[in-house]
């Protein structure tokens, strides 16, 4: 099958484009390399896909650009991972996390409708939830970002609905939780964790460390979206690692996996951070027959020894 990766040269969408070319799919990559994080490193991560990718660069939510790629590759099915991430950059810039995440959505979905395309797969966010909200969270909600992030990824959400009930375009939303692994983006939490332990540098912790996350490996999460071109249509499934650990607890397992003489110190909890994330992913093991397989500790072992390896 033809498919469009948007955000192929970033950390999931590579991960994604290097998947789908080795199980024999026609695969086109699209990218702006946006300098969100140092676009080298995602020059990179193109330069790792099986050869035969087609890689094209340009704005994912560019109405010209969308139809000129959709034009010349006809690919029958649409990923897109395309973002601004960041909760902490949405404050910051609101306009443009809107604009990049809800805006190009919409566009993105409106040309795959014009021009015929079978599938829009969507990357969302556990972001959607927001604060204070049963734990563990489950898709019906409710829904309260505390972020522009998760404002614009939840606006996208609707949009993806509305395309598939009342357009004709099938779309299956995928909220993601904290996907990590080789390769990851150099800003969050994992990273920047490792990376300061191997160095022997002072770890800073936002707050006390007590708030949670639930952890999804990369390959967890690739999986998913396989799993989602076929079935899902017209639903929302959370797509995470079904268990959660303290921000302090995350760091002490680094440190000692990496064997770190690293202290730890504590700075002032920062704004627009959930407190806690748990998914349940009941749903989607009912409907996609999925699970993850790869659980925290052998997740950041192998997180781990990639840091380690790249020096």
């Amino acid at each position: 099958m033809e498919v469009l990766v948007t955000g192929g040269a970033g950390f999931i969408g590579s991960h994604l484009a290097a998947r789908l070319a080795r199980e024999g799919h026609g695969v086109v990559v699209l990218d702006n390399l946006d300098p969100y994080y140092d676009p080298a490193r995602k020059r990179a991560n193109l330069r790792l896909l099986p050869a035969g990718v087609r890689v094209v660069r340009g704005d994912a939510g560019e109405p010209r650009v969308l139809r000129r790629v959709l034009g010349d590759h006809r690919p029958r099915m649409i990923f897109h991972i395309a973002a601004r991430p960041g909760v902490r950059a949405s404050l910051r810039d609101p306009l443009g996390a809107h604009g990049a995440n809800a805006t190009a959505t919409l566009r993105l979905l409106e040309t795959a409708r014009d021009k015929g395309v079978g599938k829009v797969v969507f990357a969302s966010s556990s972001s959607v939830y927001g604060d204070g909200v049963k734990l563990p969270l489950r898709e019906e909600g409710p829904l309260n970002p505390v972020s522009p992030y998760g404002v614009a990824k939840l606006a996208a959400e609707h949009y993806c609905r509305v395309f598939h009930e009342s357009c004709g375009l099938r779309t299956t939303c995928l909220r993601l939780f904290t996907v990590y692994g080789p390769r990851m983006r150099p800003d969050l939490a994992i990273s920047v964790f490792t990376r300061r332990a191997l160095a022997g540098r002072p770890i800073e912790i936002f707050g006390r460390g007590t708030a949670t996350r639930d952890f999804t490996y990369v390959e967890d999460a690739v999986e998913a979206h396989l799993r989602a071109m076929t079935r899902g249509d017209g639903g929302t499934f959370n797509i995470g690692g079904g268990t959660r650990i303290s921000v302090l607890a995350l760091a002490r397992r680094i440190l000692a996996l990496t064997g770190s003489p690293s202290k730890l110190v504590f700075s002032d909890p920062r704004p627009g951070e959930m407190a806690h994330t748990w998914a349940d992913v009941t749903r989607a093991r009912r409907t996609l027959g999925w699970r993850p397989r790869v659980d925290l500790d052998e997740g950041l072992r192998r997180t781990v020894e990639w840091f380690r390896a790249e020096g």
